[in-house]
């Protein structure tokens, strides 16, 4: 009898070999991923995919069991994310707390995010609140990671808490402190979006598609977090594969852009498409306007473009809005020498500016009014991106 206590204790029921562990684990683990990024993240908080009930029920169960997190509670902290993102009120931005607080404690922000009652009511709208939410997910949420600890201490022995406690750190690590954190803080970025927001690498496998978390912040309700040919995102496979067997529809997906030829006066089907795509406009402009300029000023100066610091040439691509005080006056030293650069970092601004009007008619003739503004300016970075702009479009497809 003490035999197959000690037998069970060492082994539990399945006597399993370290590598059907370690299967075990990056399984159990993977879903739970896949709960975080299809039930709460583009289902529940942002709408961008509509889940069968089967599936949708079972992800709300597994979240349950293996993290404790309340469906409630997660899409109200991240919604209050995107509302105030960068900003004192940001429940986890680095630019706030620090990327070393938001990295490695970032469950803590989280926490006493979750606890404001009033964000909860505000932000966490239409959520579920049926029986089961209220009398078990909701109201005893660490029932659930208690009872996987009860289960992998009955599958594999003592060693099963170890499994359970990896299991426990796994999202909190990879989403409260590595998405959140480190996504806002190194990686690359196909859009100019007014954040810190950057994609960590273009292929999303580890942590569900999350790592494509510039696309997300430029595109926050699109199901699908590539964007560009050479991304990947492992979330939207699984999507796609949902939806072929009629257990997910999807809503929205970002929209693509097109540039029409020949287009004299902007309109407002150019007006939607900039208003649509700011963030790609912006991009562009960057890259197409700035850059160019940058280079050739330093050319005539006898410099390299490398001998203004790297992170003012950045600085330029948002305006400045990220530099401390002594940043932004070495940023306005810098356009003082540099008059032709300082008039696109205006026209720049200015485009900005125009985005954030209210009132169609009156975007409309700014817009047009910048454009007529930039051809006429000499510059021709400048003038060939204002070609270009008075052709966006929405794309049909």
């Amino acid at each position: 009898m003490l035999d197959a206590v000690l037998n069970f204790l060492s082994n539990g029921l399945t006597s399993a070999s370290w590598l059907t562990m370690l299967i075990y684990v990056l399984v159990m683990t993977q879903i739970t991923i896949f709960t975080v990024t299809l039930y709460l993240h583009r289902c529940q908080t942002h709408r961008g995919v509509d889940l069968h009930p089967l599936i949708a029920n079972f992800f709300r169960f597994w979240g349950w069991l293996t993290t404790g997190m309340v469906t409630k509670e997660w899409v109200a902290v991240h919604r209050k994310h995107h509302a105030k993102v960068e900003t004192e009120e940001d429940p986890h931005s680095p630019q706030i707390y620090g990327i070393k607080k938001v990295f490695w404690d970032g469950v803590s922000l989280y926490r006493d995010a979750s606890e404001v009652k009033e964000d909860l009511e505000k932000y966490g709208r239409g959520t579920p609140d049926d029986w089961i939410e209220r009398k078990l997910y909701s109201a005893h949420p660490y029932w659930g990671p208690t009872l996987m600890l009860i289960i992998s201490l009955a599958l594999f022995g003592v060693i099963g808490a170890a499994l359970w406690a990896v299991q426990m750190i796994w999202i909190p690590f990879w989403a409260a402190g590595f998405v959140n954190g480190v996504g806002h803080w190194w990686g690359y970025r196909n859009f100019e979006s007014a954040d810190t927001a950057r994609n960590l690498i273009p292929w999303g496998f580890w942590i569900g598609g999350e790592e494509l978390h510039n696309n997300h912040h430029a595109f926050p309700s699109s199901a699908k977090f590539a964007l560009r040919k050479w991304e990947f995102d492992i979330g939207w496979a699984a999507i796609c594969m949902l939806r072929a067997v009629g257990l997910a529809k999807v809503l929205r997906v970002a929209p693509s852009l097109d540039v029409r030829p020949n287009v004299h006066l902007p309109d407002a089907e150019t007006l939607k498409a900039v208003l649509t795509h700011r963030f790609q406009a912006m991009t562009d402009y960057y890259q197409g306007v700035i850059v160019p300029t940058m280079r050739d000023e330093a050319q005539h100066a006898g410099e390299n473009i490398k001998s203004m610091p790297r992170r003012l040439r950045r600085a330029m691509a948002d305006g400045g809005r990220w530099l401390d005080n002594e940043g932004r006056d070495r940023l306005q030293a810098v356009l003082a020498k540099r008059p032709t650069l300082s008039v696109v970092c205006e026209f720049r601004a200015r485009l900005a500016a125009l985005m954030e009007q209210r009132g169609a008619d009156q975007a409309l003739k700014g817009l047009q009014q910048w454009i007529h503004e930039a051809e006429q300016s000499g510059i021709r970075a400048l003038q060939e991106f204002a070609q270009r702009l008075k052709g966006y479009a929405v794309s049909a497809t």
